[in-house]
């Protein structure tokens, strides 16, 4: 059960931004949106990382540990807390993996805590869970 410590961790991380009120009654999401942005060839990709499970982008290899959504009826806070590793090619066969952030990232405000990376930027845009599914194409128009 992860889910409450990471829970509990970012209700304190929350608490002096002054979004403790959304984190005690938002739900913590099985699912973090983020938004990649490679500088040398202005690729921006949108992909999905489920919590406590490594994704890819370029030679970042992130892995989400909590991602929390304040509820609809609270003002828009979406956080996730992100552990990213960068991984470049060592001596001979051998791969080298070097962490580059771990810490809380906040959709409404990318800048209070950003990947400093010169070829990659990494943002998250928002939390969602297994159980949310976008509507078919085929359903939009009868």
């Amino acid at each position: 059960m992860r889910a409450v410590p990471a829970a509990l961790a970012a209700l304190a991380v929350l608490a002096p931004l002054g979004l403790a009120a959304a984190a005690s009654s938002a739900q913590a999401a099985t699912i973090a949106v983020l938004q990649g942005l490679d500088k040398t060839t202005a690729r921006v990709s949108r992909f999905d990382a489920p919590v406590d499970q490594s994704v890819k982008f370029g030679t970042l290899v992130i892995t989400v540990k909590a991602c929390i959504k304040a509820p609809p009826e609270e003002p828009p806070n979406t956080v996730a807390f992100l552990e990213i590793d960068k991984v470049q090619p060592g001596e001979g066969n051998a791969v080298v993996s070097k962490q580059v952030f771990s810490g809380w990232m906040f959709a409404a405000s990318p800048a209070i805590s950003a990947l400093e990376d010169p070829i990659y930027d990494i943002n998250v845009l928002d939390c969602k869970s297994d159980t949310t599914a976008a509507p078919s194409k085929g359903s939009a128009g009868k």
